[in-house]
């Protein structure tokens, strides 16, 4: 019995910690960064001009809706949802 419950505790620790890791901003900075970097490279081959301003564009996108799907998700929840 005391075994399950050392079991379930680390279970639950390990669950919050990916919450955590999923709602962090480091995470979001992490992808922003990613996702940039990767379009300046494909920009950079494809050879559009202004690559580092353009790839801009879709980052700013991924950051902005990183910042309004909790007020949707709150909205869905609330109006939605409903259980």
């Amino acid at each position: 019995m005391k075994e399950e419950i050392e079991s379930i505790k680390e279970r639950n620790k390990r669950v919050e910690a990916d919450k955590a890791w999923e709602t962090s901003k480091t995470r979001r900075a992490i992808i922003a960064l990613m996702t940039y970097l990767i379009i300046v490279i494909f920009l950079y081959i494809t050879d559009v001009a202004n690559p580092w301003l353009v790839a801009l564009i879709p980052t700013i996108g991924y950051i902005l809706s990183t910042l309004t799907l909790p007020f949707f998700k709150k909205f869905w929840i609330n109006k939605i949802y409903k259980k």
